[in-house]
């Protein structure tokens, strides 16, 4: 555990948006020895605040990207079309603007563009027509609805169900992911120390994309060097204890 390798002289700063889970966090970490800071907030603002805990330059970043499993098994928060709730996805309750929000008030066209670019979803059209029709009549506001809408507009082909791609669109475009994962890259860039280390883990082609650019970036301007050349990613062994690792990818770079 991480916790347990940075010591007693060490210290832990834990970053996330989402309330709950840094609750969650703060309760199971409660017994380690290393001194502990939990931060109410998005990763990106690691600069102003590691300044304001006076923890800077920090000799290891770890940014672990995308939704967590707790945030998919509730109901509730709206981020999965297995279970039917309100369609929030917010990964923080306080802001706002809900995926509901944008299904309903989106023009189709803006709707059809991130369901292509968000979601790389090849029925982006079929499915942005689709809410746009099905909302003259009725405001889509449960999970339940936008699943069954996109089971009835695309062809439930392979593994994947025919609202996946378009929930994860939602998704990012609510918390912004995209913008929020340039935004830490840079801000982490300028905390790191000379010697450490930045890891990042992403469970999307986009995330993933965004990060080994900035590496190579960084590469080639003499700011790092890559730790692992080749992205890794789980094995057989790991996929059969966690499903939801098999997309996970892991790239790592040491400040020069």
């Amino acid at each position: 555990m991480i916790g347990n390798a940075i010591g007693r002289e060490g210290r832990l700063i834990c970053f996330d948006r989402d309330s709950e889970a840094l609750a969650l966090a703060e309760e199971k970490l409660s017994g380690l020895l290393c001194r502990k800071d939990f931060v109410n907030l998005a990763f990106e603002f690691m600069d102003r605040e590691l300044r304001r805990l006076e923890a800077i330059p920090a000799r290891r970043i770890l940014l672990d990207l995308g939704v967590s499993s707790m945030q998919l098994d509730a109901s509730e928060r709206g981020f999965s079309f297995m279970r039917d709730g309100p369609l929030d996805m917010r990964m923080n309750r306080k802001d706002g603007g809900t995926a509901a929000d944008i299904v309903n008030s989106w023009p189709e066209e803006k709707l059809r563009q991130i369901f292509e670019f968000l979601g790389e979803e090849r029925f982006s059209r079929r499915l942005a027509k689709s809410v746009v029709e099905k909302r003259k009549k009725k405001p889509i506001e449960t999970t339940g609805e936008l699943s069954e809408l996109a089971l009835a507009a695309v062809p439930y082909r392979g593994r994947n169900h025919p609202a996946t791609r378009m929930f994860q669109a939602l998704r990012m475009q609510v918390n912004d992911e995209l913008g929020g994962l340039s935004r830490g890259l840079a801000a982490a860039g300028r905390m790191l120390a000379l010697g450490g280390r930045l890891a990042v883990i992403t469970f999307h082609s986009l995330e993933d994309r965004l990060v080994k650019r900035t590496f190579l970036r960084w590469r080639d301007l003499g700011m790092v060097e890559l730790v692992n050349a080749k992205v890794l990613t789980p094995g057989r062994m790991e996929m059969s204890r966690n499903s939801r690792a098999r997309s996970a990818k892991l790239r790592v770079v040491e400040r020069l």
